[in-house]
């Protein structure tokens, strides 16, 4: 059902089983799949694409263009998967000429007040807590737990299944599997609780356990800390990705 008291505009392709409440915008150059609903007062501007079953709570805007001064007007994308819950007042901006699209996957519950900044790629299964803001060209990977009030500073990688506690602001990246909490922000031990919820195997939460008392609790180098996880870590790709994650970054990740 659509409501009357929308605002569809005739270049727009709307999926079949949508239901879009009363004073929604959805602009043209806009594309959503089946099964969507978006409650009052939602928002999609030009350049968004949406998947199927998603739910948008009031006040959501999706594709406005990038709070960023290098913005030219090029034509760029908001990418929205399948299943995501969005709630009031989320902002997805578009991406910019510098990846061309801001992406969001499947499954993930982006809670009330959070924004995603320009050219960010938000894995699947994520949940990202109230008011949280997310700057420009930041990656987070799947099943990340971000809770609520994080500052995310541009450019920043966050690795799958960490937990970000209340309130916390990171310029560097949070490897996979941990805990990031204190001010400053610092590695707080393994997210053994979310492990365990997610039925990893014993032996890979002991693996993750001696790799990251060599990571942090080791005055050697780090590329021979590195080599030492290498050496004498079960292998499993869970360390695979731990190391590529170290290997690959960029800014540096949070300290102890």
């Amino acid at each position: 059902m659509i409501s009357p008291l929308a605002h569809i505009h005739p270049d727009a392709v709307i999926g079949d089983n949508c239901e879009i409440g009363p004073f929604c915008f959805v602009d043209a150059n806009v594309v959503i799949g089946d099964n969507n609903h978006l409650m009052n007062s939602v928002t999609l501007l030009s350049g968004t694409r949406m998947g199927n079953d998603n739910t948008l709570f009031p006040g959501a805007v999706i594709g406005a263009i990038p709070q960023d001064l290098k913005f030219r007007g090029e034509e760029t994308t908001a990418e929205i998967g399948d299943n995501n819950t969005i709630r009031e007042n989320v902002t997805i901006n578009r991406g910019t000429a510098a990846k061309g699209r801001t992406v969001v996957g499947s499954n993930n519950l982006l809670m009330e007040g959070m924004h995603v900044g320009h050219d960010c790629f938000i894995g699947s299964g994520c949940i990202i807590g109230n008011s949280t803001k997310i700057a420009g060209e930041v990656v987070i990977d799947d099943f990340a737990i971000i809770s609520a009030s994080v500052l995310i500073h541009q450019f920043c990688h966050i690795g799958s299944y960490v937990m970000v506690s209340g309130g916390t602001r990171t310029g560097q990246d949070v490897p996979p599997f941990c805990i990031a909490a204190r001010e400053p922000v610092a590695y707080c031990g393994l997210n053994l609780v979310g492990l365990k919820r997610r039925n990893f195997p014993t032996e890979v939460i002991n693996a993750l356990h001696s790799a990251y008392l060599i990571l942090y609790q080791n005055s050697k180098l780090f590329n021979e800390r590195i080599a030492e996880i290498r050496e004498n870590v079960m292998p499993c790709k869970e360390i695979d990705y731990l190391l590529d994650f170290l290997a690959n970054s960029k800014r540096g990740f949070i300290g102890k």
